[in-house]
This record gives structure tokens, sequence and C-alpha cells, in this order.
């Protein structure tokens, strides 16, 4: 088992990342304090939750919610059903909330814990590679609407982030994929070593041996500790996570959250991002296609599709968070392994679009 610490404004949590995790007491007893809210959906729960519930029958006080799965249940009714069975629970302000299963999940319950009460403790127990990577670690919250991606939510940073690798064995080809590129998102952005580890290791990645994976993800968590730690609620460098991520909400929205996991718009709206770098004379020539080549060996989609407009697109990314001033603002790339935020021109990003 390898651990990160992960510190912030009020205090610090560990992020254990190994086999075996789900049902071991030792974790647990550390982190679970009054009564206890499990949150999963129905197809992580059918896998995993009969792992963890001896630890649970253990500590005692504990109900469980199972909310149906997918991008597309990710709102505000959703939340308040977790907010009522807290309600129910009889939760006081000592109350975890445990976040079992992927992104959605832990942004949903992350976000009641932080709400109910003005926030109690969560613990992110990720079962995706997505998530193992990215959402469960930082403290970002919330629901979607339908004119925007998490557009309701808040920082609340979790007690701990149990990440136990073998509940990625019942991940889905699609799904683990996409988990993937938000791996290399992390090259691309901060860590060139770790961009070239992955174009070394492209084809290997599919067979998910377990070291393989846990230098996936515990270099990822790295990454993103370093980035988070050094700005917590996104006034600055935390804002270069976001690679690819503006023209991918934009994507999933317009498609109504339904046509594309989040890693696969992610990885289209990365491409689209670099080929937007070259566009502005910020990187040199064939970065794009170089991020595109890795990317497709991994088996993501790259390419926008010919049926979605152009112009729907660049209208949800002007409602993106980033934005100031109405200035679209975007992760572009100044090489593999460097970026910065910058604000684009309307009419540059529409050019990249339509050649897409």
């Amino acid at each position: 088992m390898k651990v990160i610490q992960v510190d912030h404004a009020a205090g610090s949590y560990p992020v254990y990342v190994g086999q075996g995790l789900l049902g071991m007491s030792g974790i647990w007893e550390r982190h679970l304090n009054g009564r206890v809210l499990v949150v999963s959906d129905e197809t992580v729960a059918a896998h995993h939750l009969g792992r963890l519930r001896p630890v649970l029958e253990t500590h005692g006080r504990y109900r469980e919610l199972i909310l149906p799965p997918g991008e597309e249940n990710k709102n505000v009714a959703q939340w308040q059903r977790i907010i009522d069975e807290l309600v129910l629970l009889g939760a006081q302000r000592d109350a975890t909330v445990i976040a079992l299963g992927g992104g959605v999940i832990g942004d949903m319950a992350g976000f009641a814990a932080a709400s109910y009460m003005r926030g109690i403790e969560v613990v992110q127990m990720p079962t995706t590679l997505l998530a193992q990577v990215d959402a469960s670690v930082g403290g970002k919250t919330g629901v979607n609407h339908a004119d925007g991606k998490n557009l309701i939510g808040a920082f609340h940073q979790p007690t701990a982030v149990v990440s136990d690798l073998d509940t990625l064995a019942t991940l889905g080809n699609r799904d683990y994929r996409a988990g993937l590129a938000e791996v290399v998102k992390y090259g691309a952005i901060c860590d060139a070593h770790l961009f070239a580890w992955l174009e070394g290791n492209a084809d290997a990645l599919s067979s998910r041996l377990p070291d393989l994976l846990s230098e996936c993800v515990y270099q990822s968590v790295r990454n993103k500790a370093e980035v988070v730690m050094a700005d917590e609620r996104e006034a600055g460098q935390r804002a270069l996570l976001n690679f690819g991520h503006t023209f991918g909400h934009a994507l999933e929205t317009v498609t109504g959250y339904a046509q594309y996991r989040h890693g696969e718009a992610v990885a289209i709206g990365m491409v689209l991002a670099a080929r937007l770098s070259e566009l502005l004379g910020m990187t040199e020539t064939g970065t794009a296609d170089r991020l595109q080549a890795l990317l497709d060996r991994i088996g993501l989609p790259t390419r926008l599709p010919d049926d979605i407009k152009r112009s729907a697109l660049l209208k949800r990314m002007r409602l993106d968070k980033k934005n100031r001033a109405d200035q679209i603002r975007l992760i572009l790339l100044e090489s593999l392994g460097q970026a910065v935020v910058r604000s684009c021109p309307a009419d540059d990003i529409l050019e990249v679009l339509n050649q897409s």
C-alpha cells in the first residue's frame, strides 16, 4: 500500500492506494465517526458493497443509499435524496458519508456532505480509474445543471481517499479507457516523464497489471496533490487540471451527458486544446499529433462527431467557470509537460472546432 498525504488550509488527509483496502478494518477505524451513510449506485453496489458491509456492521449506526448510475443522474434531485437519507439516519455533525463509486457518486455525496449541517465528513472510496486518479482528490464536489456541467457545488475536502485497485477488475473496458484519459492529462500539463512512460506502456496498459495500475494511480495522485496543495480553491495554478475540460464539458452538455463518458469527452477536448495551442503559435507543430496518437493507441475518441454543431459547443464554453470578464479562458500547451491558462478569441476557438 502507498500513502500520499494531501495538505489543505484546514488540515490534511491521506490517499491510500493499494489492493484489498475495501475490507481493511484498520483503515476504516481511523476515519469513521458518528453515524455513517454509504452512498453508492446500483452497478457499484452489486460488485463491491458486500466487501464493505462487515466493517460497517462492526461500526454500527449506518445506512445505505443506492442511486441510479450515470452522469445523467448527477443532479439536484439525487443530491436531495442523499440529504433526505442523512435526515432519516439522524446524522449529526460528527457523521460520515462514504462515497462508494465513480466520479458521479463522489461528486454528489461530497456535495451532500458539504451541504448537510454546513459540512460533515466524507470519505471518498473511488471505484473507477478516473475517480481514483482525479475526481476523488482535491475537494471539488457538485452536481450538473441542464445548461452546464458542475455549475452547482462547493469545495469540501475529504477526510480520506481509499483507492482499492481491486475494484478496477469489474470496470468495463470503456470506463477503464476513459480513466486513462485523465492520466494522459497529467503527463500533458505537468509531467513529461509520465507522458513518455505512457507512450512506452500504452499497449501494456490494456492488461490492467497491478503494477501498472499502481503506477498510474500513484503518479496521477502525486501530480494532482502538488497542484491542489499550491492552489486549493482554483485561484490560479489549479485551473491547469482542466486541460481539455472546457471543450469536453461543452461536448458532454450538448449531448445530454449520455453520449460520452467524461474521459472520452476530455480526450477529444485535449486534442482540440493542443490544436488551438499550435494555431496560436504557443507550441511546436506536431504536439497535437503526438497527443492524439497516444490517445488513439489507448482506444479513446479524439475527433468531434460530424453531427455536433460547432456553434453550440462555443455557446456552452462561454458558461465555463474559469471564464472572466466574458473572456473564454482555456488551458493550452507550451509543450507536452508544460501548460498555461490563457484567454482565447472566440474566432480562433471556432476555427479549431470547424477544422475538427
